[in-house]
């Protein structure tokens, strides 16, 4: 099982939002190729981080936003793992995720995580 590992040192943050961006209707990602690890290291962990800005509700409303995007990475690890895992991955939710439906946003997701993919491969 792959397990979720979060950032936590702001500079990994700062480096990150400067690397290649991809903007969907339910998220903004950013992500970036890792640096100088294990092979063993790499399939064993998920570098990926949930972020909510403060303007978008109460704190209920963030974390259930964050706990419905961990969810679709979940799902998609469990059935069909299209997600390149020596990337770091940071995903910035919006409010149309809080109100449309979890498939929806299942579906955008695993768009956005093939369209990475394809990106990793033509480089």
């Amino acid at each position: 099982m792959i397990k979720f590992k979060s950032l936590n040192q702001s500079k990994k943050f700062v480096e990150i939002l400067k690397k290649k961006k991809l903007n969907t209707k339910y998220f903004v990602i950013y992500f970036m190729k890792n640096k100088n690890q294990l092979q063993s290291n790499i399939s064993q962990h998920l570098n990926i981080s949930f972020v909510m800005k403060k303007n978008v509700g109460n704190a209920v409303k963030r974390n259930k936003i964050k706990r419905k995007l961990k969810s679709t990475v979940q799902k998609i690890l469990k059935e069909k793992q299209p997600i390149d895992l020596n990337y770091t991955y940071v995903i910035f939710g919006k409010n149309n995720v809080y109100n449309d439906n979890f498939r929806f946003v299942f579906e955008e997701t695993c768009k956005t995580f093939r369209k990475i993919k394809q990106m990793s491969l033509t480089q």
